[in-house]
């Protein structure tokens, strides 16, 4: 006889400062995936909104605000912009292979480097090579870390440029974090192109999705995620599709320039301590 699947227990964290939005709190609710059924379970709550962090899926559950949006690339309808076309021909040299969960110095140098550069205030800035250890290996879904490496004089992979935490999940591929050499000047645009390279891998893999994680109007570092259509956004009457006059908007908007980011935003997926409230 199979035994029943259990249903998850729920717990809420405290109130604490929101990494995007200054002023105001936030709160998640998260639960640990554990067992034969995480995969499955990860998905289900995927597809409602949660993000995954080591054995831990998570979602904000803040009381007076809904800024953080769930957002996902519809992979098979996916039509590269003219900017995106150039950045898939400016880095279609770089080297990419699907490496297990298993966390290398030359990883956690690269992350150093990048958080250093782009997020020093962020909540992952401390981490040290036991934190991004736990990040990778500390995982009861199937997931890898897909490497971007130059390639030799051999044509074979050579300086590791770029990285990204990646889950499968049976509709699509979950990027829960990424990073890259923020100071590689001969190859610009490597954030893009890990995600572009996401969404090839996910329609030839014929997966529906690539989930991108949050994204949170009125933050100037999740600008990013409206670049690429079409993009569904999850809201109370489930995923919906971003109108084109809507993403068009929110692109115009995201590609305007502006004054310097201020250094409390956060990436998303940054490190989360998950302790009941």
């Amino acid at each position: 006889m199979t035994a029943p699947i259990r249903f998850p227990r729920f717990f809420v964290t405290s109130p604490a400062p929101c990494p995007y939005l200054p002023g105001r709190t936030e709160r998640k609710v998260f639960t640990e995936l554990k067992g034969a059924n995480a995969d499955q379970l990860n998905e289900a709550l995927g597809r409602i909104g949660f993000r995954r962090s080591q054995t831990v899926a998570y979602r904000p559950s803040c009381l007076d605000c809904q800024a953080c949006v769930s957002v996902r690339v519809v992979a098979s309808e996916f039509k590269p912009s003219a900017t995106q076309r150039r950045n898939l021909r400016r880095n279609s040299g770089l080297i990419a292979t699907e490496c297990r969960p298993w966390a290398t110095d030359e990883q956690y140098n690269l992350l150093l480097k990048y958080l250093t550069a782009r997020h020093p205030e962020g909540g992952m800035a401390a981490m040290d090579e036991m934190d991004y250890a736990d990040m990778v290996e500390h995982t009861p879904v199937t997931s890898y870390v897909i490497e971007y490496r130059e390639a030799d004089e051999n044509g074979e992979p050579g300086r590791l440029v770029g990285a990204c935490l990646t889950d499968r999940q049976g509709d699509g591929l979950s990027m829960i974090y990424s990073f890259y050499d923020p100071d590689y000047k001969d190859r610009s645009g490597l954030g893009n192109y890990i995600i572009l390279d996401h969404i090839r891998r996910a329609a030839e893999e014929q997966l529906p999705f690539v989930y991108l994680g949050y994204w949170v109007e009125g933050s100037p570092r999740m600008q990013y995620k409206v670049r690429y259509r079409p993009l569904e956004k999850l809201g109370r009457d489930g995923w919906q599709r971003f109108t084109e006059e809507e993403q068009s908007a929110l692109i115009a908007n995201a590609t305007k320039p502006c004054g310097p980011v201020p250094s409390s935003s956060s990436k998303d997926g940054q490190q989360t301590r998950f302790e009941p409230g």
